[in-house]
């Protein structure tokens, strides 16, 4: 009997655990304004485009929607950069493979690219014909919550 209530304990405690991990878990909210004065070098395109992405601190989530629209061409490759401050160029860090508007996915991201993408170093930006190295660019900058979303955390 001591056996099975032990066990049953073990149990109910590991589910308990697991349970609570969660209650710490928190979804980041990140965007970007695409626009080709954001490249580096700028350009002077019409294209425009954001990003909305969300990012989860207990699985590292990282879901991302991008739409952008009136490039020069065709997209014929778009990138999640890193690491790098705005102004400055990296190298690809995710590639995306199907490139029609609006371009959504999900990838879990290490520790390091996580560090780096909620710090502000990450960029994402569309290549065109026109433009091999960007067309249209927009730093990935994380939502601030509201003064009424901050009164609530406090409570």
């Amino acid at each position: 009997m001591k056996a099975q209530f032990a066990a049953l304990a073990t149990a109910v405690s590991a589910i308990c655990l697991v349970a609570a991990s969660h209650l710490y878990a928190k979804t980041i909210h990140l965007s970007a304004a695409l626009s080709g004065a954001s490249e580096v070098p700028a350009n002077t395109t019409s294209g425009t485009g954001s990003v909305a992405a969300d990012f989860n601190t207990a699985t590292n989530a990282f879901s991302y929607t991008a739409a952008y629209s009136g490039l020069t061409g065709p997209a014929v490759a778009a990138h999640f950069h890193g690491p790098a401050v705005a102004g400055a160029n990296a190298p690809p860090i995710i590639m995306i493979k199907e490139l029609a508007s609006p371009i959504k996915g999900t990838t879990a991201l290490s520790p390091n690219q996580a560090k780096d993408l909620l710090t502000g170093k990450w960029y994402f930006n569309v290549h065109t014909a026109a433009h091999p190295s960007g067309e249209v660019r927009g730093q990935l900058i994380a939502s601030r919550p509201t003064n009424r979303v901050r009164r609530r955390i406090r409570r």
